[in-house]
């Protein structure tokens, strides 16, 4: 299905073109592009009521900056669509976050225009502060303009770059987009002060009057500039105490102006842009913003796939027959039914609370479960100091994010040898979100570090049974859960609870000449793989080992006594994860096994649907089948002679 832009967004290629437009068409563009979006999205999937909140902001700052000459930095990115379509790519959209197509988030390699890449929160600030700082070194008049939502500012490093911008000297605005939301309502004391400002007739009326007087003013020898600036700067901290946060840092505050009248934004920028130093412009918008059911419910219609754009049904596949659940929601599930049991349980998220599934438990137990906001730092060490209280705390945490805290896993956690539990959900390829969002990295950096145990669980019994060994008032030490996105294997998976001892896996099934090692959720592939190699006359034996750390010593002795071909299969990265740490083993043991490691290679992986990135790394069950083929080409060779 051919998707048409409208008259006006068809003969935008380009910010140049928009600029060649009257302020009166820029409401028209803005139309188009709102349409264009949902037509795409409906259609084709992917992240919605971000960029539909932002489509005046985004034509604003395209109409007014010189870009790409002019650097903008889009936090997060989910945001960007709009963007991306008045920057050369409209007529590639429908490709985006398909394999080979655009990325779904702004990537320096893919345009120009596309300044910093991005994925995780509360980056934007400080990149764009780094260029700003750049244009004051080189001797240009390049302007920098970060836009970042109220979700990503209450990150810590928001406020580093806050609070270095205030003192740099540097030419940078910040775009404070405030809609009240990340994926999930925002928390924290932040999203209160941002509803004070944004919702203070006495003072926004005020201040609309104070800046129209000094506009009346004689401006000159006696009353300057600078006079006119400082009496409206008091005038400000008198009507509302809360309007110094951001200038106690030393960063101008202005607004908040109707992020949804482009007018008003375009006169806003305009005046912006000649203001030198640091500064910071607060625009309300709401998610979702043209297409009522994503306004309603923003949660849902933050990336709900694909959809009726005139009924709004969210298209779902139905089955005849009961399916496996998400892992995420046996998680969800999983802690409640703990937590029932064991008094000491408690979650935590920082942000994800829909996406972890703790949403379950905070609207069950709401007093045992907490949503800290986008601050994976503060998630881990506050989950620490619950730890030194007897209390056994569930930090749920997506693998890539993770990355955020690890000097506090270390930190806080591993050297004080304190029971927390992480449970990092999306580990391994997630898909077509991408580089960003992959969790490819969690085995290496977990299991390097001393007093952490890593296990990964095969199905949805096995991530219940890890869950409740790990809070067992014996296990006294950190332990790191990963799980992939999407699906497990087990329709009935509300199976009893076991305590798996730690470090020990099991062997599903025995063979000959070779083994398989699994790690995970992979074990599934491996199984699929066996089942046609069956056709070759080959027999491998499979072992799920579950525990990246410690391994299963006395499993892996009896692998390689038994056999000299040795396949290694993980949803992580090559380098430093599961197979390596076999090898370390074989070589501490002395065993000379040829060892074949698949998994994530030593590369950035791109965006596309997880099965297309396991065929292209080469892990799937055809991967897997195909690896054990080539070791042992000798023996069906042989076989077939004879």
């Amino acid at each position: 299905m051919e998707i048409v832009p409208g008259p006006l967004l068809t003969q935008i290629n380009s910010p140049g073109d928009l600029k060649k437009l009257s302020r009166e068409q820029l409401v028209q563009v803005c139309q188009e592009l709102r349409q264009y979006i949902i037509d795409v999205v409906s259609i084709h999937g992917g992240h919605f009521g971000a960029s539909l909140g932002v489509v005046e902001l985004t034509v604003a700052l395209h109409y007014v900056y010189n870009t790409p000459y002019d650097q903008l930095v889009w936090d997060v990115g989910h945001q960007a669509y709009g963007h991306k379509i008045l920057t050369g790519r409209r007529d590639s959209f429908v490709t985006n976050r398909k394999y080979h197509g655009l990325s779904g988030f702004p990537k320096r390699s893919e345009s120009e225009y596309d300044t910093f890449g991005v994925g995780h929160s509360s980056t934007s600030i400080s990149a764009a502060l780094g260029m700003a700082i750049a244009a004051k070194y080189h001797h240009e008049n390049r302007k920098a303009v970060a836009v970042i939502g109220d979700g990503a500012m209450t990150a810590g490093l928001a406020f580093e770059g806050m609070n270095h911008a205030g003192v740099a000297d540097a030419d940078l605005l910040i775009i404070l987009n405030d809609n009240c939301m990340s994926i999930d309502p925002n928390v924290g004391a932040l999203k209160e002060y941002l509803t004070d400002i944004s919702t203070s007739h006495t003072y926004n009326k005020f201040k609309d009057d104070v800046w129209k007087a000094l506009g009346k003013l004689p401006i000159g020898k006696n009353f300057t500039r600078e006079m006119a600036s400082k009496l409206e700067h008091s005038i400000k901290g008198f009507l509302n105490k809360h309007s110094n946060l951001f200038e106690a840092l030393k960063i101008r505050y202005f607004g908040p102006i109707d992020g949804h009248n482009i007018s008003k934004l375009v006169d806003t920028l305009n005046d912006l842009r000649n203001i030198p130093g640091p500064k910071l412009l607060h625009v309300v918008t709401v998610k979702g913003k043209g297409y009522s059911l994503a306004e309603k419910d923003q949660t849902v219609w933050h990336a709900p796939g694909l959809f009726d754009k005139i009924t709004g049904e969210i298209y779902t596949k139905r089955y005849e027959t009961p399916q496996p659940p998400k892992y995420q929601d046996v998680f969800g599930h999983t802690i409640i039914e703990l937590a029932e049991q064991n008094d000491k349980v408690f979650g935590i998220t920082p942000a994800m609370p829909s996406g972890s599934s703790l949403k379950f438990m905070m609207d069950k137990m709401p007093d045992r479960a907490l949503d800290v906001g986008i601050c994976e730092q503060h998630a881990v060490t506050l989950s620490a100091g619950m730890a030194t209280q007897g209390l056994k705390v569930f930090c749920n945490i997506y693998s890539s994010f993770m990355q955020r805290a690890y000097d506090q896993v270390i930190h806080d956690v591993a050297i004080q040898k304190l029971p927390v539990i992480f449970c990092l959900d999306r580990a391994g390829l997630v898909g077509e979100d991408g580089p960003t969002h992959h969790g490819a990295y969690d085995i290496p950096y977990m299991r390097c570090i001393p007093n952490m145990v890593v296990c990964a669980p095969m199905n949805e019994s096995e991530l219940r049974n890890m869950m409740y060994t790990a809070q067992l008032d014996k296990t006294d030490f950190p332990i790191s859960i990963r799980y992939p996105r999407g699906q497990g294997v087990m329709p009935e998976w509300r199976t009893p609870f076991e305590e798996i001892p730690i470090g020990k896996g099991r062997k599903i099934k025995d063979g000959l000449d070779i083994a398989i090692l699994s790690l995970g959720h992979v074990g599934n592939f491996v199984t699929a793989a066996i089942r046609e190699l069956k056709t070759d006359g080959l027999n491998p034996a499979h072992y799920d080992m579950r525990f990246a750390k410690p391994l299963d010593e006395e499993l892996l002795h009896e692998v390689f006594r038994k056999f000299d071909k040795v396949i290694t299969v993980e949803d992580g990265t090559i380098v430093g994860g599961f197979g390596s740490a076999v090898l370390e083993f074989m070589a501490a043991n002395r065993y000379t096994a040829a060892v074949k490691l698949l998994g994530i290679p030593d590369r950035i992986v791109e965006h596309g649907q997880p099965k297309e990135l396991y065929r292209e790394c080469g892990y799937d069950a055809e991967g897997i089948a195909s690896a054990v083929r080539e070791m042992m080409k000798d023996k069906v060779r042989t076989e077939l002679l004879g």
